[in-house]
């Protein structure tokens, strides 16, 4: 089946980035951690990561993930599937390659749906490396896995709007380069459901703005935080509205999707590395007079780690190709079947990884207690569990009122059997 063939571009490109990562990014790792902790910032941003940056665009790993051949290589989400893999490993590969998230998202919603001025002062430099930015549409008061409930006001005034409310977890907006962040809000309350919402473009330090705090996930102060934001009458030009009054849900909507993919593939590159890590432990201690990786609880969850990594896998790279093949409304009961499982299987396994490291295992000394609490955080981001579960299930019941049983959606039977 064509389904697992990768192009030669795309195999060019993952071989380029594994030489990137053994070179230049598992080496930095520990100069990365070490800046961070000499400056006593919790948002520092180190000078590797510049350093890494300008490696990578040198050597034409930049832009990875854009899929318009304009703004990076052009690649489908089956050919970047394997890269984002590999550059999940590692927690400053993303931002080293310019694909770390929300900046990946934001800029796919600015090449989708940005005036020609929002692409010139924002999408450019956010392509270029230069400045970063952040996604504010969860919000403190409302149960925000479901978008419609946001309260922030944005009232119209003559040529601009008026911005009123609060949101946190805006992810990125506490770092230091941040210029720019993407608002959803309510511009109409008596529209029908879906329509009430829009997007605006807003510079993160207009008037009115005042980012409260940081929100550390389990401990951590994230580099690049997660903020609380309060907007207090804050004006923007009706110039600023992404495509329109009324679409911003479904603006949410396509970002979501490729940006749910993206943090799957990445989240196999994690379980992949907790599973060496877990490896080389077991190898190298020893109990009662026996070698960890002899025991046969050992032995099992390694090889429990090594199914579940390759069906994940496989999914997501059924998910991504059905992206590029029959569209991502098509493949929606793939994207959240996968959002659901990667996270859940790749915490098991850095779980158990942390197990076999003992007491080392809950230090910094070791990436695998940080690990835990991203991918912890991971089952909340871009819509918790069980609003993915309720999408699948509805889906699946539909099948069974519309006579379609098959246990296959019409469109991804269709192009399975045409790719056989």
């Amino acid at each position: 089946m064509e389904f697992f063939k990768l192009s030669d571009r795309a195999q060019k490109y993952r071989k380029d980035l594994l030489r990137f990562m053994d070179q230049h990014i598992y080496p930095a790792e520990a100069i990365y951690h070490e800046q961070r902790r000499e400056s006593g910032d919790p948002h520092f941003h180190p000078p590797i990561l510049e350093e890494l940056k300008r490696e990578a665009r040198a050597r034409g790993l930049w832009n990875l993930f854009h899929p318009h051949p304009e703004w990076g290589p052009g690649l489908t989400n089956y050919e970047y599937a394997p890269l984002a893999e590999i550059m999940g490993r590692s927690e400053i590969a993303s931002e080293a390659c310019n694909c770390n998230a929300p900046d990946t998202g934001n800029m796919e919603v600015l090449t989708l749906f940005g005036t020609d001025e929002h692409k010139e002062k924002y999408l450019r430099p956010l392509l270029d490396g230069t400045i970063r930015s952040a996604f504010a549409m969860t919000e403190p008061a409302v149960a925000s896995s479901d978008a419609t409930s946001i309260e922030l006001r944005m009232e119209r005034s003559g040529d601009h709007y008026v911005l009123n409310g609060r949101k946190w977890f805006a992810s990125n907006a506490m770092h230091k380069n941040c210029r720019v962040l993407i608002v959803m809000g309510k511009t109409d309350p008596a529209a029908e459901l879906h329509r009430q919402q829009s997007m605006m473009v807003v510079p993160i330090d207009a008037p009115g703005i005042t980012v409260l705090r940081n929100l550390p996930v389990f401990g951590y102060e994230d580099r690049e935080g997660h903020a609380e934001i309060d907007f207090k009458d804050v004006i923007v030009p009706a110039s600023d509205v992404l495509k329109g009054e009324g679409e911003g849900f479904a603006i949410s909507q396509a970002r979501l999707g490729p940006g749910r993919i993206h943090h799957c593939m990445r989240t196999i590159g994690i379980a992949e590395r907790a599973l060496e890590l877990m490896c080389t432990r077991a190898e190298s201690r020893v109990t009662f007079g026996q070698k960890l990786s002899e025991r046969a609880n050992i032995q099992d969850w390694i090889a429990e780690a090594r199914i579940e990594i390759e069906m994940i896998r496989l999914l997501t790279l059924k998910a991504a190709w059905m992206m590029d093949t029959v569209g991502n409304k098509a493949a929606r009961t793939e994207i959240a079947a996968i959002k659901v499982a990667a996270p859940q299987i790749a915490l098991k396994i850095v779980d158990r990884a942390i197990q076999v490291h003992g007491g080392g295992g809950v230090t910094d000394d070791f990436p695998l207690a940080s690990a835990y609490a991203h991918l912890r955080t991971l089952r909340l981001a871009d819509g918790p569990d069980e609003v993915h579960k309720r999408a699948i299930a509805r889906q699946e019941l539909r099948k069974h009122r519309t006579g379609s049983t098959n246990g296959h959606s019409p469109a991804s039977a269709a192009q399975l059997a045409a790719k056989a």
